[in-house]
């Protein structure tokens, strides 16, 4: 149904946390190397990212791959300083959520790839960090799986 891409993240639980949601509504999930943790089967589990079985994860070298298998999607961008509430965006099938590590956010090359229109942020009150990665991307996801009627899931919430 929609991309999530995650451009260079660096928790390990938190990206463990976006498997899960990709898993239960139906998005891909593509990790921008480098990436703040190792994938070894070994870290993998020790960090409770078994994603094999969960959702399909795609691991790019760098953006460019990256950009090259989303195959034209529409980018949206999800940042502090977005020019529009995520609310406001139009969502269709096959979209890209594009954001950024955890400690610096998205840089201005990647956001220069995206339209000011589909740069978007989070409501959030004065004078507060970010929220957690995880739950940004939760909150975009499901909006824009919303948009599209829930498409895929289970009548009764389960698939």
């Amino acid at each position: 149904m929609f991309h999530v891409v995650l451009f260079q993240p660096e928790i390990p639980p938190n990206t463990g946390n976006v498997i899960r949601l990709c898993a239960n509504t139906g998005a891909t999930l593509h990790l921008v190397r480098p990436l703040g943790f190792e994938l070894t089967r070994k870290a993998v589990r020790r960090a409770g990212l078994d994603y094999e079985e969960l959702a399909e994860v795609r691991v790019h070298q760098g953006l460019a791959e990256c950009l090259e298998a989303l195959d034209g999607a529409r980018l949206f961008s999800v940042e502090t300083g977005g020019a529009r509430r995520y609310g406001e965006a139009d969502f269709r099938a096959g979209d890209a959520l594009v954001f950024g590590p955890e400690t610096a956010g998205l840089p201005a090359r990647v956001l220069a790839l995206v339209p000011r229109a589909r740069q978007l942020a989070l409501p959030m009150c004065a004078r507060n960090r970010s929220l957690n990665l995880s739950n940004a991307v939760a909150l975009v996801v499901y909006e824009a799986w919303r948009q599209n009627g829930f498409a895929g899931a289970a009548a009764g919430g389960k698939r």
